[in-house]
């Protein structure tokens, strides 16, 4: 797909340039409202100090940023090594040069976006709902296709006309804003030579300058929307390849296309990023003209009319059919490609949905490990308890048989130090490896030697695992 990375790379620029015009513009109409037409180049420099100072904040910071404000956390292979496993699958499946780091988002609601500036330095963040819900082929499917806007250049993309976009509705919202508080109003329609006509033409520039920066955001706004529309048929497609199992992504479009939970904390800057549409409007999906997705029921139509394979060319014809538009979407040079690609079969455990009392506790087990909760069994009668990481208390009685029982995190706390010790912990990294005897297949935490607090999910089946403080290896038993 090295020309779809190219034709992303250009049309990145002509978006780029594209913007750029309407914030010159803005900026200058803006300028020449407040103290006259000399004044519009004066309007152009504060653009482009804002814009320079939002795109040096996104370029280094805007991942970060757009992670913790969408409530993302980075998790360890042992918070849910299923989730690993296919992310490991999916950088193999697609070429991308490191494996992207991993992020759980603490709520039910079920999506999922990748963020990164390249492929070097990327992120793909799920939901704790989605990996509650899904069954291992969906979770595949829908880290597949984040891993195909990743492998694309579309995470780029999208963070290049976000900071654009961005620009451009500060500069609106500022300039509109101080028009409803009044602010210079009298000195904005007074010509500098007191003149009638200057009068006039003054509030000729006053209205353009409105009427500009309420269209300005609106047009870059649907722009960005309608290429943001076709770089998702693009990650399908891509999922499609790096899987062999449309079914997979289908079947998970459908299950987030049926969820009623919303997602917190989004907004229509970061809405793009998500596999599906995350902004609701009176309980409905916003309209399709504003939407920043295609509808979801016609990606799960195209998917689920491919039959022959699962090339690029497959999903080019299902696309086609579908949606009756003949134009390419692949590029030519995927379409050149006539390697025939079989569809696999589905995995053993595609069948068996999980009962809802099921999904319910594991959703809440995910949610208290992303919140660092610490699993324990009663020593007394196995009762299971999770305790909150603010906890501060060294002992608590067991609330079935009154056993008291010891908490390692709370212990720390209560004492007020930090890990004493850690420095030398990590000198003797490569000693004789600690063992931790395992009991049941519950969640559980139990505490490296260094001190830290290690979490086991249910999902967890090696035999080793390293402590992400200090390295050490620990052997799982049991």
């Amino acid at each position: 797909m090295w020309e779809l990375i190219r034709l992303n790379k250009r049309k990145s620029m002509v978006l780029f340039v594209i913007m750029g015009i309407f914030l010159v513009v803005l900026g200058y109409v803006v300028g020449a409202a407040y103290a006259g037409p000399e004044a519009g180049w004066g309007g152009v420099a504060v653009a482009l100090l804002i814009w320079g100072i939002w795109s040096l904040i996104g370029y280094f910071s805007g991942d970060k940023i757009i992670l913790k404000m969408s409530g993302a956390k980075e998790v360890t292979p042992d918070v849910h090594p299923q989730l690993f496993n296919v992310v490991e699958e999916m950088k193999i499946a697609s070429g991308l040069p490191v494996m992207p780091k991993v992020y759980i988002i603490d709520t039910p609601a079920l999506n999922a976006f990748a963020i990164g500036r390249k492929p070097e330095n990327c992120a793909i963040a799920v939901t704790a709902g989605l990996l509650a819900r899904l069954n291992r082929d969906e979770l595949q499917g829908v880290v597949a296709h984040e891993t195909g806007h990743i492998h694309n250049r579309d995470v780029q993309f999208m963070t290049y006309a976000g900071i654009m976009l961005g620009a451009i509705i500060i500069i609106s919202h500022i300039f509109l804003r101080s028009l409803w508080f009044g602010a210079g109003s009298n000195r904005r329609f007074r010509s500098k030579s007191g003149g009638k006509g200057g009068g006039q033409g003054q509030a000729i520039i006053m209205i353009v300058a409105i009427v500009f920066a309420i269209l300005a955001p609106i047009a870059a706004q649907l722009m960005y929307f309608a290429l943001s529309r076709k770089r998702e048929y693009l990650a399908d497609a891509s999922a499609v390849r790096f899987t062999r199992y449309p079914e997979g992504l289908a079947s998970a479009l459908e299950k987030l296309a049926n969820s009623k939970e919303d997602m917190p904390r989004v907004n229509k800057a970061t809405a793009p990023m998500y596999i599906i549409n995350p902004l609701k409007k009176k309980g409905r999906k916003v309209a399709n003209l504003t939407s920043t997705h295609p509808p979801i029921s016609e990606r799960i139509k195209i998917l689920r009319s491919i039959a022959s394979g699962a090339g690029y060319n497959d999903y080019q014809t299902a696309f086609s059919k579908v949606t009756g538009k003949g134009g390419a979407l692949v590029p030519p040079s995927a379409l050149a490609d006539k390697e025939k690609i079989s569809i696999r079969d589905a995995s053993p455990d595609a069948d068996k949905p999980k009962a809802a009392k099921n999904e319910k506790r594991e959703l809440g087990d995910i949610m208290r490990a992303v919140n660092e909760y610490v699993f324990m069994a009663c020593v007394g009668c196995g009762l299971k308890m999770k305790i909150p990481p603010d906890f501060k208390k060294e002992k608590f009685d067991c609330p079935r048989c009154g056993t008291a029982n010891k908490v390692p995190l709370a212990q720390m706390a209560a004492a007020g130090v930090i890990l004493e010790g850690v420095q030398e912990a990590q000198k003797r990294s490569k000693e004789k490896e600690q063992v931790y005897h395992r009991k049941g297949t519950e969640w559980q935490s139990f505490r490296c030697k260094c001190g830290k607090t290690l979490q086991l999910s249910p999902y967890f089946s090696g035999s080793h695992m390293n402590c992400s403080n200090c390295g050490r290896s620990i052997r799982i038993e049991g």
